[in-house]
């Protein structure tokens, strides 16, 4: 589940290994890139973490993060 917190939406992903987390961070720059709407996020080997926010609104949560979330939950 997304969490908002410090202006952002948060969520952690966990995979079996290196390679399906980064074939997933793929799949998200694909649809991340078409959208034009770019997270920010970190990996370390299985786990995935990803902060969204609208930078040229201020940081701030708005409709472009939750849709871009719901977006990326229907990749995993």
């Amino acid at each position: 589940m997304w969490k908002e917190e410090n202006n952002a939406l948060c969520k952690s992903f966990v995979f079996n290994d290196f390679s399906e987390a980064f074939a997933f961070m793929t799949r998200v720059a694909m649809l991340a890139e078409k959208m034009d709407h770019h997270p920010t996020w970190s990996n370390a080997w299985n786990k995935v973490d990803i902060q969204l926010s609208t930078h040229d609104a201020g940081n701030i949560v708005t409709d472009r993060d939750r849709i871009l979330a719901k977006a990326i939950d229907a990749l995993v």
